[in-house]
């Protein structure tokens, strides 16, 4: 599965070293839903990721790809310490040209 240039680093981003990269995939007023809570911004974003990271210590295979509404839509093992793991996740990404605009996981 070939995923988009944005998408591919969010996976394949490793916690502390790749958080300017991270951070870089996303736009300026880029927005992430996560757990019930809102992230603006790629600061914002990165710190949500790093302390994500810390507290799950969670890695995500995407497993396939496709569109809906606008959206690119990956499914993910995510594995980690958390209750259920491993666990199928989805990943809605919006996208403009090579930046995320907006990620919702669920």
């Amino acid at each position: 599965m070939h995923l988009p240039p944005p998408i591919q680093t969010y996976f394949t981003a490793r916690a502390p070293r790749d958080r300017d990269a991270l951070a870089a995939a996303f736009t300026r007023d880029a927005v992430v839903h996560d757990e019930g809570h809102i992230h603006h911004g790629p600061q914002a974003i990165s710190e949500w990721w790093l302390a994500a990271k810390a507290k799950y210590r969670h890695h995500a295979e995407p497993i396939d790809m496709t569109e809906a509404g606008g959206k690119t839509v990956v499914r993910a093992t995510v594995t980690g310490v958390f209750p259920g793991s491993p666990a199928v996740l989805t990943f809605a990404f919006g996208l403009d040209g090579d930046h995320i605009t907006d990620l919702e996981i669920g």
